[in-house]
């Protein structure tokens, strides 16, 4: 038996090899959609992710016969646990050589963080927020990942069920919705009512707008109160919306975001929101190392700016909670599918969806809808 040694990141240096690791284990892997190495490193440098400001972390990796052969993030979210009114330490950024004794010391490492600071569960794959990738894969594993996921290779979560003491914690499905060559009637016809009977509308959205207008704050803060009810969800503060501005408007195409306006509102309320963008998977796959120099920043211009993929990543969609019985989504993608046509797009990646979540599945209900993958978050007592 050979000895697994457990290192803690304590260096700039070592967060690199940490965030590295995953490039090497899935090097040439048709389904792995790798991260942007300075996206992880912003979201993983405690003096840059705002995340931080409620959040307590410890990176690790695991060295077998002097080679890394895995790595995990420890992660404890004081708001989260605060509102949920637990005491849950997170495993997130998790990936193992397909070596049992290496994937146990690692959550072994993340359960004695977790002991040391007074928590009595572990939970994951989750990361500082519900923005961060989450869910580990558990069918699926032939379908393309998109940005906001993790894919896995098949043995991880054979590991958890190895391990012992591990239970589902909850469940997420995702699907795949072939663009319809005609909008479905019923959506041409609620959203016609929608306007009518309710005074709502479209809005579409300028660079201006997003950065100078507000609106890039309202979009998040309408993400917030959407999504405040869903599993593990800690509200957005100020500064990290600023962040995932300028982590994520800039690979925008604002014909590709719809938002739902009341109108009866003095100031033109906004109620609901579609942001929706080109698949960046192919791209970020030709990203040496999660890079964008020296050429991978071609590659991702080339699928946002000219139209180089078939895939739209519907990437956040939320409504408040008022107005989802009102056709909001009919009216939201009423819009969205004549601009995916028009873009050539053949088919869409809903991204994570609660298994138990009967209303955010039922808006696929007038389109095609293929359920292509499940993931699952993990819990065990400490």
């Amino acid at each position: 038996m050979s000895d697994i040694e457990i290192r803690k990141v304590s260096s700039k240096k070592e967060l690199k090899t940490f965030i590295d690791f995953h490039y090497d284990l899935y090097k040439g892997n048709a389904y792995d959609t790798p991260a942007l190495f300075l996206d992880d490193m912003n979201t993983l440098s405690k003096d840059k992710n705002a995340a931080f400001e409620f959040c307590k972390a410890e990176y690790y990796m695991a060295y077998k016969d002097g080679k890394m052969a895995g790595r995990v993030a420890a992660i404890i979210n004081e708001k989260a646990n605060e509102k949920w009114g637990s005491k849950s330490v997170r495993f997130g950024w998790i990936d193992f050589i397909d070596d049992i004794e290496v994937s146990g010391a690692l959550l072994k490492a993340v359960e004695d963080y977790g002991k040391a600071h007074g928590m009595n569960q572990i939970i994951g794959p989750l990361g500082f927020t519900d923005m961060d990738p989450e869910g580990m894969l558990t069918w699926g594993f032939d379908q393309l990942g998109t940005m906001a996921t993790i894919y896995n290779y098949p043995y991880y979560p054979e590991h958890m069920e190895r391990l012992g003491g591990w239970e589902k914690d909850n469940d997420y499905v995702e699907f795949k919705l072939p663009i319809p060559k005609d909008i479905p009637e019923k959506y041409t016809k609620v959203a016609q009512m929608v306007e009518k009977r309710y005074n709502l509308h479209v809005k579409k959205f300028t660079k201006k707008d997003v950065y100078k207008g507000g609106y890039g704050l309202k979009m998040f803060q309408l993400i917030n109160e959407a999504f405040k009810d869903l599993y593990g969800y800690s509200e957005m503060s100020e500064r990290q919306i600023k962040q995932y501005i300028d982590m994520w408007m800039p690979l925008v195409d604002f014909n590709l975001v719809t938002g739902i306006e009341d109108w009866n509102t003095p100031d033109h309320e906004l109620v609901g929101i579609g942001i929706t963008i080109p698949s960046l998977a192919r791209a970020l796959q030709k990203c040496r190392r999660g890079r964008l120099l020296p050429f991978g920043w071609w590659h991702v211009m080339m699928a946002l700016k000219f139209r180089k993929t078939k895939i739209v990543d519907l990437l956040l969609i939320g409504v408040k909670k008022e107005y989802r019985n009102k056709g909001a989504n009919a009216l939201m993608f009423a819009d969205l599918i004549p601009r995916y046509q028009e873009y050539g797009l053949e088919w869409g990646e809903s991204q994570v969806e609660m298994e138990t979540n009967d209303k955010v599945q039922g808006q696929w209900q007038y389109l095609e809808h293929i359920h292509h993958k499940s993931r699952r978050c993990y819990k065990k007592k400490l």
